[in-house]
C-alpha cells in the first residue's frame, strides 16, 4: 500500500480492547515492510489508550483529546477518524469487528470517501486497493472482494492472534481540528437490567461463549450454564426461546434476531440448533454441544457433540473444569 493504515482504538477500560490489538496485527501485514501503522485514540483517556497503542508497537498515535467523544456513539468518530486519515494520507483504516467498530464503519467510509468490508477475515493488499476474504450467510459461504482505492475494514474478533509488542517510543499527536457540531451529540442515562450482564466478558468480544436453550427446562436451571461460563471465565448466551419465555434478557440472546458471536469456542447446552440460531453462531472457531437428542441439528454443525442428559453432564463439567483449574 501506497499510505499509512490507521488503526481505530477501541476504549476499554483505561486501555483499548483486544479486537483492537488484533485488528494492528492485521494493520501491519497491510502497511508491508516498508509501510506504517498509525492509532487514533479519542476521549478524556486517550493518553493512556496511546500508550496502549506503544506497547502494542505503534509508536505513532493520532490523539483527539475531546472530553466529549467519551459519551458519543462510536459513528460520531466518523469526521475526527477520516479527518486524521486525510492527514496521513493513509489509504486504509481499520477497526474492530465488534458493536464498536460495526456501529463506526459505515458512517466512516461516507466521510473518508472509502469502500467498506465488514467482518473480515483475510486481508491482502493489492496495487490498487485491497482483497479481503469474510464469512457470508451465517458462515456457510465464503465472499471474496476487492476493494479498489481506499478501505475502511472492520476485521472478525478472534481471526488473527493480538499484537504483542515489542514496546516503541511513543510519539503522539493532536488529531486535525473539525467542525464542532460534528462531534455535538446528546449525552443519555442508562440503566442495564439486572441480569443483562454477568461478571463474565461481553458476548461481542467474548473468546468463549456458553448458550442456554429450552433443554434447560425452567429459568431457574439456567445458573447450570452460567456456573459453567463462570468455571471458563466465559460469556453467557441464549437461545431465542430462553429470551422470548422471558428466563433471560434478550440482550444475551444469540442468533439471526439477537447477536452474531465468532469466539474460539462455543458450547451449546439444551440447544436444538435452528436455523435462526445457527446463523449467530457457526463461524465460531469450535462448537461443542450437549444434547439429549443426539438426532437435534445442532449436532450437524458441532465440532464435538455430547448426546446426554445436560443435568448430569454440564455440573461434573464445571466441577472438573474447576478442578483442573485450581479453583
Amino acid at each position: 500500500m501506497t499510505g499509512p493504515v490507521l488503526v481505530v482504538g477501541e476504549p476499554e477500560g483505561p486501555g483499548l480492547s483486544g479486537a483492537t490489538l488484533e485488528t494492528v496485527t492485521v494493520a501491519r501485514k497491510l502497511a508491508g515492510a516498508g509501510g506504517s501503522v498509525v492509532g487514533f485514540v479519542a476521549g478524556e483517556g486517550a493518553g493512556a489508550r496511546a500508550a496502549a497503542f506503544a506497547d502494542a508497537g505503534v509508536g505513532r498515535v493520532v490523539v483527539a483529546g475531546e472530553p466529549r467523544l467519551d459519551a458519543a456513539p462510536p459513528a460520531s468518530l466518523a469526521r475526527p477518524v477520516a479527518a486524521a486519515a486525510e492527514a496521513l494520507g493513509a489509504t486504509a483504516v481499520l477497526v474492530g469487528g465488534t458493536t464498536f467498530g460495526r456501529d463506526l464503519v459505515g458512517s466512516l467510509a461516507i466521510a473518508f470517501r472509502a469502500a467498506a468490508a465488514n467482518g473480515v477475515t483475510e486481508v491482502d493488499a493489492t496495487p490498487d486497493g485491497v482483497r479481503v476474504r469474510r464469512p457470508v450467510f451465517g458462515g456457510r459461504a465464503t465472499e471474496e472482494r476487492r476493494l479498489v482505492g481506499r478501505a475502511v475494514l472492520s476485521v472478525r474478533p478472534h481471526a488473527f492472534p493480538a499484537a504483542s509488542g515489542p514496546s516503541v517510543p511513543l510519539a503522539a499527536e493532536d488529531a486535525p481540528k473539525v467542525d464542532v457540531p460534528a462531534w455535538s451529540v446528546a449525552p443519555v442515562r442508562g440503566e442495564v437490567a439486572a441480569g443483562a450482564r454477568g461478571s463474565g466478558p461481553g458476548l461481542a468480544d467474548a473468546a468463549i461463549v456458553v448458550s442456554g436453550g429450552r433443554g434447560v427446562r425452567a429459568p431457574e436451571h439456567f445458573r447450570l450454564v452460567e456456573e459453567l461460563a463462570a468455571s471458563l471465565d466465559a460469556a453467557v448466551g441464549a437461545s431465542r426461546a430462553v429470551t422470548d419465555a422471558g428466563w433471560r434478557p434478550a440482550s444475551l440472546q444469540v442468533g439471526q434476531t439477537g447477536r452474531t458471536v465468532s469466539p474460539q469456542l462455543y458450547i451449546a447446552v439444551g440447544i436444538s440448533g435452528a436455523i435462526q440460531h445457527l446463523v449467530g453462531m457457526v463461524s465460531s472457531r469450535v462448537i461443542v454441544a450437549i444434547n439429549t437428542d443426539a438426532s437435534a441439528p445442532i449436532f450437524r454443525v458441532a465440532d464435538y457433540g455430547i448426546a446426554g442428559d445436560l443435568f448430569e453432564i454440564v455440573p461434573a463439567l464445571t466441577i472438573e473444569i474447576r478442578r483442573v483449574r485450581g479453583r
